[in-house]
């Protein structure tokens, strides 16, 4: 069964004015797009076809680039677009796990943002950031190069994404420019905390 491109959770310009409209409609539908027809011609005929994206992930490093590239690009974005919603907020509610979780792994939340908005920020080049669940149920904080992610054999640190965060030019460039910082603090005005949190029980 070939991967399908999601459909987005909400009208193309339903974030705005922090996420513009056509950033999130070149980006859904350009990019990510691109990322899962090449994920399908990659694994077409293949052992692959049929696994999960999660299990391909957990054994990249013996897949070529493209299943690496594709395969990334694919899962990223599909969380990337679950973890943002038009009735985001800054903050979790106070009665989710997730926020307790934040402040006994992480101390507190504006450690958390310092943290989560260094590794986007500070990551060079193309990559994303992430707010992740480890082998011990504790969360973590890393950043990753291109379209790697935690879940992947090849990461440096890894775990189960709860929360990312695309630094890839193409995600902010149209509205933000090199103006790198301003659009991480615009990602953390709509993130969908009711998700993060449902990921985060899934995780632990």
């Amino acid at each position: 069964m070939a991967f399908q491109l999601p459909d987005l959770p909400y009208a193309f310009d339903a974030l705005e004015p922090h996420i513009d409209a056509r950033t999130m409609e070149i980006h859904h539908g350009k990019h990510h797009a691109g990322y899962t027809k090449k994920l399908n011609a990659a694994i077409e005929g293949t052992d692959l076809a049929g696994q999960s994206i999660e299990a391909i992930l957990a054994n990249v490093s013996q897949h070529g680039a493209g299943v690496r590239n594709n395969g990334g690009g694919f899962y990223n974005h599909r969380l990337f677009w679950s973890v943002m919603s038009p009735s985001g907020s800054a903050a979790p509610a106070a009665g989710l796990e997730i926020a307790a979780a934040i402040d006994a792994d992480l101390g507190g939340l504006d450690a958390f943002k310092d943290a989560f908005t260094k590794a986007a920020a500070t990551r060079f080049g193309s990559g994303w950031a992430w707010l992740c669940v480890n082998a011990e149920g504790k969360l973590f904080v890393t950043s990753t190069p291109n379209q790697d992610n935690p879940l992947m054999d090849v990461a440096e640190e890894k775990g189960t994404p709860i929360l990312g965060v695309d630094v890839w030019e193409h995600a902010y460039y149209l509205n933000y420019q090199n103006r790198r910082p301003d659009y991480i603090q615009a990602f953390m005005q709509v993130v969908n905390w009711d998700e993060v949190n449902k990921l985060y029980l899934a995780a632990k």
